[in-house]
Parts: C-alpha cells; structure tokens; sequence
C-alpha cells in the first residue's frame, strides 16, 4: 500500500462539487444545562457565556477539497460564495499550488454545528440555511468549469441531499466526464429518502462508488425493505445486498470500522482507536483518502485502512486539521497489525 501511494503521481485535477458553508461549530459540555440556561433566558434575554466557539471554511465539498489537497492530489473545487465567501476560500487554499478555485458569484451556505457528548461518544447536530446551494444544477456552470470536468482524472459530487437540483447536477458532471472515477457522497438523506433511492437507478451506469455514513445507509436499508446494521457479520450481509440490488459499488464508513462491496464482494476494516476531539467533516477527510485510494489501485482493504487512518488523525486533532500523506502512511504503518 506505502509504495502505490507514495508513487502516486496524477497529472489530472479531481473535480470536487459544489457546496461551501461558512460554518461554526458550537461544543456544549452538558446539553440538559444548555437546555435549561436558554429557557430560562428565553423570559426577559440575555447571555450564556462559557460555551466554546470556532469559526472555520465548510461544506462538504469544501472539505473534501482541502483534504486531497493536504493529502498532495490534484484539486478543482467548482462552489458559490460571495465577496467574502471567496476570500476566505482563497485565504483557505493559498496555501496549495496544485489547487483551481472555480467560484460560481452567489450567496453561500451557513451552517452552525452544536457538538455535545452522548454517552461519551461526541455527536454533532447541524443547523444550516442552504444559501444558493440549494439550487446549484447544471446550468450554473460555465465554459471554464465544464472543461475541468471534462478532463478530471475523478468527479466527486457531495451533499445531494441539500441540493434540489442534486440528480440533475449528477447526471450532467458524470457524463461530461466519461473516462473519469465517479463519487457520490449524498450527505444526509433523512428529509430525501424516498427520492434518493429512486434516483440511483438513474446513475447506475456512470456512478463507480456511492459513499455513504451508518444513519444514510440505515436510512437506505429502510426504504429498500431491509433491516439495519448492527453487528459487522450483519453489516456486511446488508451493504453486500444493498450494492447488488442497486448495481452501484458502496463504501460504508461507520465509528467502529468501514465497508465496501460490488455487489459480488464484501470487506470490512475496523477503525483505529483513538480519543474523538473534533468530529465535524470527519466523513469529508474520509472521503478524501477512500478516493485517493481509489485512484492509486489499492485494494478495498488497504484502500479502506488507509481511509480509516485518515480519519483518526482528523477526530484526534483538536483543531480538526486533515493529515498530510506522510501522516496519514506513518500512522496506518505504526498502528496496524
């Protein structure tokens, strides 16, 4: 695995769509003292001080831009932002020079993240207005953007669910790119379910991995008639089932391990343990090293494991900051068996 990817030398950019939050996240150390606190000044106003704040880039595109960027790949980002969104993206990725910003003039997304502790596992709640990105289809792209589609060694198309024109965005960027890898990552489908899983059919013959969390995947499985996940035997009978029904390869990413299937195969490779410190766009650094995996031929285990370490040193760095190559191969050297 240490050798495809330390070799790996892609001459063409992945095209990463089209989402960018300006996001806070909120840490709240007890829920039931919030809870209390903000009714009780909801009665005549005022300040609840003491809660933790960090203001920071969003999205998942976004994130998932910057961390093949960290991880030393190839990126054009295609978003909307406005004045200041763009200069806060361009302040963001100065600092690669294997990056193309392709932003799109528009009012961004805002999202405020409230992370808390559920039975010591940290758990994050997300309020969001959409902004433009909830209309972002095919007709918002220009000459310039549907070249680098077109010649994009992969297209990742993120956060569907929040995009009404999410289906139609898919099917345009995927078969403008015929001969490239594509990735779909729909972000939370709980408000879509019913539509997101008539509208896989649809991608079938263009789509060459749709990833997934454990709540969109059990969201699927109940809209498909299937139980949910449970134990790693079960899982991987239900993911195995989900991807032959669907004819679409699915990479799972769970808190206790990641799967894949082609719907002939199925792997699993438990996550690595470490202490959870900052979980926001942690499937978005996931999704980074899963399809850089992808692309330097790894195979499902490795790619997964590989994955997995990306992620672990993501939620154990207290800035939420996405690992380096270096890291993330030094880290899955020294911590596997």
């Amino acid at each position: 695995m240490l050798e495809k990817l330390q070799n790996l030398k892609l001459t063409k950019s992945v095209v990463v769509l089209n989402d960018f939050f300006l996001d806070r996240i909120v840490r709240i150390p007890n829920l039931d003292n919030l809870s209390n606190q903000i009714l009780e000044k909801s009665k005549l106003g005022g300040s609840i001080r003491g809660i933790s704040q960090t203001d920071l880039k969003g999205g998942n595109a976004t994130n998932v831009a910057y961390a093949l960027a960290k991880l030393g790949c190839p990126v054009s980002l295609i978003t909307i932002a406005d004045k200041t969104g763009s200069q806060i993206l361009k302040e963001a990725f100065s600092e690669f020079d294997k990056v193309s910003l392709f932003i799109i003039d528009g009012k961004p997304g805002r999202t405020t993240s409230l992370e808390f502790n559920n039975a010591g596992n940290i758990v994050n709640v997300m309020i969001s207005d959409l902004g433009d990105n909830e209309n972002f289809g095919p007709e918002k792209l220009g000459t310039d953007e549907q070249n680098a589609i077109a010649h994009a060694n992969a297209i990742i198309v993120t956060n569907w669910a929040s995009n009404k024109k999410g289906t139609e965005l898919s099917q345009f960027v995927f078969s403008k790119s015929p001969s490239s890898f594509h990735f779909l990552d729909p972000a939370d489908i709980q408000t879509r379910s019913e539509e997101f899983k008539e509208m896989l059919p649809k991608l079938v013959e263009r789509l060459d991995s749709l990833c997934i969390n454990e709540n969109e995947c059990n969201i699927l499985l109940i809209q498909s008639g299937l139980d949910t996940i449970s134990g790693e035997k079960e899982t991987k009978k239900l993911v195995l089932e989900l991807s032959q029904r669907y004819s679409i390869p699915i990479d799972l990413h769970t808190g206790t391990g990641s799967y894949w299937s082609n719907g002939q195969k199925v792997e699993f490779v438990k996550s690595f343990q470490v202490t959870p410190k900052f979980v926001t766009g942690a499937g978005d650094v996931w999704d980074a090293a899963n399809l850089l995996g992808y692309l330097a031929n790894l195979d499902a285990s490795e790619r997964l494991g590989f994955a997995n370490g990306a992620a672990a040193l993501y939620v154990s760095s207290p800035l939420g900051i996405p690992p380096t190559m270096d890291e993330v191969l030094s880290f899955v050297k020294a911590n596997s068996p």
